[in-house]
């Protein structure tokens, strides 16, 4: 790779210091997280004001973590919110600044369809 390319929300942190590693299949996972997080629909939460004073997933993080509700749209009942809760989990996983601590794509795979 000669530079950055891609939208700048997914861009993995090694791509810009390579403190973190090279290029490898972890970008995958990485970007993969990233839109878990997306499809949860917890973005639109985070009012447009905010979204350059916050790191997406640290607000998410912060939310789970004090548990806070996310008020995800679509989410109507126990299950759903449950079944938001692990996908966001598992995506967090996937997004870890080290990209030795993201887990490969076939254990997210396996520990999706477990849930």
């Amino acid at each position: 790779m000669t530079g950055a390319r891609g939208t700048v929300g997914y861009i993995t942190p090694d791509v810009f210091s390579r403190a973190f590693g090279g290029v490898s299949y972890k970008f995958d996972v990485y970007i993969h997280g990233m839109l878990v997080l997306e499809m949860t629909g917890a973005r639109t939460k985070v009012g447009a004001a905010q979204t350059s004073e916050i790191y997406f997933p640290q607000w998410i993080y912060e939310h789970l973590e004090h548990g806070k509700d996310l008020r995800l749209h679509g989410v109507n009942n126990k299950e759903q919110a449950e079944t938001s809760r692990k996908m966001i989990l598992v995506a967090l996983w996937c997004i870890q600044t080290n990209p030795l601590d993201r887990p490969p794509m076939s254990r997210v795979v396996v520990t999706v369809v477990v849930m």
